[in-house]
């Protein structure tokens, strides 16, 4: 898969991971593990690029005697969901041409 691809594509999951309500990293990687392999490694930096962009907003809060990250998604993030749900039937069409799929000869 196309890495700019790919890297659009796991920022908008990041999103809809944190859409339902404040989570942090572990959990975040257990919510999507279902349907996308992502690593630490992989996640923390989609996350400092969300934050840096105001996809996401942080806040800290001290569990069982450690600080732990809580991310939400702002405004700006729900937004880019939806852009990417109309960019998505555009792929989706490109693809459909692509595949010659729905072509009648």
């Amino acid at each position: 898969m196309d890495v700019q691809l790919k890297r659009g594509l796991l920022d908008v999951c990041v999103l809809a991971a944190v859409q339902t309500g404040p989570s942090y990293g572990y959990q975040i990687i257990k919510d999507m593990q279902p349907y996308v392999d992502i690593s630490e490694s992989t996640l923390y930096p989609i996350l400092r690029r969300l934050e840096e962009g105001r996809l996401v907003s942080v806040r800290s809060a001290a569990h069982n005697g450690r600080l732990r990250k809580y991310y939400s998604i702002t405004p700006a993030g729900q937004q880019r969901i939806e852009e990417f749900k109309g960019d998505w039937l555009q792929l989706e069409a490109m693809h459909r041409f692509i595949t010659k799929e729905g072509d009648h000869e």
